[in-house]
């Protein structure tokens, strides 16, 4: 059963009020005043507080004010028989989700307070989304190597500096991504991530700058890329040795100009994006090969950051291990597994040409096909091939 509090200085608002909402099946507290409702808020759990302005010893401004203050997410619909216009928007831009004038309408009160709890189960699914993602992401490792990339995020993602990150195929470079946009300024805007070798060369550039409708054949309407996309936030260029020269150029004069132009377009559009890219490809070869342009390659590496391969950090293994254990079998549902210590000497004896990705897809294997506790022959089955 819903919580609401009702802070009003007139003693029969909050009767009338609390008659509607318990009809309503909502649990009722009161308060006369600001500083009576903030000692409630401060002892109780309550999904909704409805607040008069005009009332003595603490009025209903200060104690939005005071609540905003705590970081508390509860929806806070201010009430008053005094309001005008600038009193409804300064309310709203201090952190209140709605403003009602008295006269109450009885309708427009209870559609307010459904979609401020419809507001409410929006945000507190985002924040599990949000735990559930930062777990997944976790970057797991106390080998020097790690600890290393650890200390160059710390360093580098509160800057707008553009990274360019190196490594194999599974080896973790997204990760590496993700926490530098998650730890920077920019965390509140979108990470955009591009996948260049997916995409077919003659549709790079549309994917990444937008078209203009009728710049070719398939483009019925008007596209934004995800430059555009990306706008306040980072734009994630994986695989970027595998973008054709062409787009190169046109990457190469938005880090210039901060600037971009659509297919088939002629205006320009300023783009505020941080750029972060990642290649595993020798960019330095590729250079000398004619395929990647030079002054490209020094636009991007203002930070260089190589992620090892697993083989270089075998000593991080049993901390991948149980860090994959618990999380896939979360996922399957299956009750807890564990790995005998020789099984983890067992992995560590593996070649993994695939890196990080390998040894989790192993991991999963081994947790749907083995028994509760997975052994160093369950590993020699069915884990794949020695060094």
């Amino acid at each position: 059963m819903a919580k609401i509090l009702i802070i009003d200085d007139e003693k029969s608002i909050r009767k009338t009020l609390r008659e509607i909402l318990e009809y309503e099946s909502f649990k009722v507290d009161e308060a006369a005043d600001g500083m009576e409702g903030f000692s409630l808020f401060g002892k109780e759990k309550y999904d909704l507080i409805l607040c008069d302005i005009k009332m003595p010893k603490m009025d209903g401004i200060e104690f939005l004010e005071k609540v905003m203050a705590t970081g508390s997410d509860t929806p806070i619909v201010m009430v008053s028989g005094h309001g005008n216009i600038e009193t409804a928007v300064d309310a709203v831009k201090k952190g209140a989700f709605d403003y009602i004038a008295k006269p109450l309408d009885l309708n427009r009160l209870l559609v307010t307070i459904r979609n401020a709890f419809d507001r409410s189960s929006l945000v507190t699914e985002t924040k599990v989304l949000k735990k559930k993602i930062s777990k997944t992401f976790e970057m797991i490792g106390e080998s020097k190597a790690i600890e290393q990339i650890k200390e160059m995020i710390e360093r580098v993602a509160p800057t707008d500096a553009r990274v360019l990150i190196t490594g194999g195929n599974g080896s973790g470079k997204e990760l590496v991504a993700r926490w530098l946009h998650e730890k920077s300024q920019r965390s509140a805007a979108p990470l955009i991530e591009v996948n260049c070798a997916a995409i077919p060369s003659e549709l790079i550039e549309s994917e990444l700058f937008g078209h203009e409708k009728g710049a070719f054949t398939s483009a019925v309407s008007q596209r934004k890329g995800k430059f555009e996309l990306a706008e306040g936030g980072t734009i994630f260029l994986d695989e970027i040795g595998d973008m054709s020269l062409s787009a190169q150029a046109k990457v190469l004069r938005a880090l210039q100009e901060n600037k971009i132009t659509r297919v088939g377009g002629e205006k320009e559009l300023k783009v505020n994006v941080r750029v972060i890219a990642a290649t595993n490809k020798d960019l330095k070869k590729e250079i000398e090969k004619g395929n990647f342009r030079e002054d490209l390659y020094h636009r991007l590496s203002v930070i260089l950051i190589h992620v090892p391969s697993l083989n270089d950090h075998l000593e991080d293994i049993p901390l991948l291990a149980d860090h994959f254990l618990k999380g896939l079998c979360e996922e399957h549902g299956m009750p807890g597994k564990s790995f005998t210590k020789d099984a983890i000497k067992e992995l560590q004896k593996i070649n993994w040409t695939g890196n990080i990705r390998e040894f989790r897809n192993v991991v999963e294997r081994l947790i749907i096909l083995c028994d509760k506790v997975i052994t160093d022959k369950d590993v020699a089955m069915y884990a794949g091939s020695k060094k």
